[in-house]
């Protein structure tokens, strides 16, 4: 049987005035009709049962996603990376002892090492996800501030392989785009569904997407393999998923 997977309709188009709350940029360089960018989907999805249809739509909004991404980092990383330290992750009800793991920034993703700073200072146990190779989960090995990094698969950051593997009960995970409900536009590999997928099969993993506010799309595609976020924190503040 095919799998069911959703796919709204997106378009980029120009906006007269910047939107608060869903994807958006402006750029000097960029002709006065194309000064604001902006994703938008229709009310409610569809059920298809072709795959190329829901891929086709998240190539558009990942291409999307990526210039907008890139040019809110430069304008706003630092402050953001600190404002999202600044909320904490109170907010989640973590259990007592819980073990968090950050990630290692690339690219222009948010950068978690403030929060995790102040984590390791609230006596979290902290981790960082190891890639074992494309098609696996991710694991996670055991890490706190001043231990050293290696570099990994795709030049990312992580621990040594003498830290100790740890199963953590709260994952930050970076994101492109995110919607209301908790579904998360990654880079396309699956990294994240399938490490969530195994994580909550084990526990009651939480899952809390970083990202920049205007990084909410009103829907993102998504197969129904796809695992949802509980949360996501932004610059902002944190945002409860609600669910479909």
């Amino acid at each position: 049987m095919a799998p069911t997977y959703f796919v709204g309709t997106w378009r980029d188009h120009s906006l007269r005035r910047p939107s608060r709350r869903y994807l958006s940029v402006s750029s000097s360089r960029a002709a006065p009709s194309e000064t604001r960018q902006e994703l938008e989907s229709t009310r409610g999805c569809t059920r298809v049962t072709d795959i190329s249809a829901v891929a086709a739509a998240k190539k558009e909004l990942r291409s999307i996603a990526k210039r907008i991404r890139a040019e809110v980092s430069q304008q706003q990383g630092s402050a953001a990376a600190e404002a999202i330290a600044a909320h904490g992750i109170a907010f989640a009800g973590p259990p007592q002892g819980a073990i968090v793991s950050g990630f290692s920034a690339i690219g222009d993703e948010i950068d978690p090492l403030p929060l995790m700073l102040r984590l390791a200072r609230e006596g979290y146990d902290l981790a960082l996800p190891v890639v074992q190779g494309s098609g696996l989960p991710l694991t996670f090995r055991r890490w706190q501030p001043g231990d050293p990094l290696v570099q990994g698969r795709w030049g990312i950051r992580e621990p040594k392989p003498s830290a100790a593997v740890v199963d953590p009960d709260v994952i930050l995970v970076p994101l492109l785009a995110f919607d209301a409900a908790g579904h998360r536009l990654g880079y396309g590999g699956g990294f994240y569904d399938r490490t969530l997928a195994v994580a909550r099969a084990r526990k009651p993993a939480l899952a809390i997407g970083l990202g920049y506010d205007c990084q909410e799309v009103p829907a993102v595609p998504r197969l129904d393999f796809d695992q949802r976020l509980d949360w996501v924190l932004t610059p902002s503040g944190p945002r409860k998923c609600i669910g479909d």
